[in-house]
């Protein structure tokens, strides 16, 4: 399974030149930290699912010695690694860079990019190759744009909901919120592995 996570890093090698470049871009137009590691994180992965469906890569990985669960269990684990390697080159970003961030901004981006790929991930099993990716990027500036408003309007109307989270102390809230994204990981893993064992390549 390792094998699996290292051949996105050894196929995208040529992408990974231009990563950097574009967290730094991100960085100078003064973005929230949270947004940059957001961006950051979502870079490997969603590269990776763009080549193969251009590529058709399934029908190979499915000649390979592993099981379509190992298959699925390499891309929910190499996210995640994915994820971890681009905060800690996007942090020494923003120290050398002398912009300021915190583990908050670390875990807020961390924790909607789990949310994303949870959703979106089941897409690319669900629906045909062709414009996938494209849609579900497309999809990820329109939440990126658009979430704050939504969040700021259920707050203002969803009192109840703002009051009870007010009232938590940071540590709870922190615990309730890793478990809820975990919870949400881990049944569209489920959901994923089911729909690509049934899959036809």
């Amino acid at each position: 399974m390792f094998n699996l996570i290292r051949r996105d890093v050894i196929l995208q090698k040529r992408h990974l030149l231009i990563f950097l470049p574009f967290i730094i871009f991100f960085i100078l137009m003064s973005k929230d930290p949270f947004f940059i590691f957001l961006v950051a994180s979502v870079f490997i992965p969603f590269n990776t699912y763009a080549y193969d469906e251009r590529a058709e890569t399934n029908i190979l990985l499915n000649s390979l010695p592993y099981t379509r669960t190992e298959i699925i269990a390499a891309r929910y684990l190499g996210a995640i690694v994915y994820m971890l390697l681009s905060i800690v080159l996007t942090s020494l970003a923003l120290f050398i860079f002398n912009k300021p961030f915190t583990l908050t901004d670390i875990a807020i981006g961390a924790g909607l990019f789990i949310v994303f790929a949870a959703f979106t991930f089941p897409l690319f099993y669900i629906f045909k190759p062709g414009h996938i990716t494209s849609a579900v990027l497309i999809g990820f500036i329109v939440l990126v744009g658009v979430g704050p408003y939504v969040a700021n309007l259920i707050a203002e109307h969803v009192t109840a909901v703002t009051d009870f989270l007010l009232s938590l102390s940071m540590p709870a809230l922190y615990t309730g919120a890793t478990i809820v994204i975990i919870g949400i990981y881990a049944v569209s893993w489920a959901i994923t592995t089911t729909i690509y064992q049934r899959k036809a390549f």
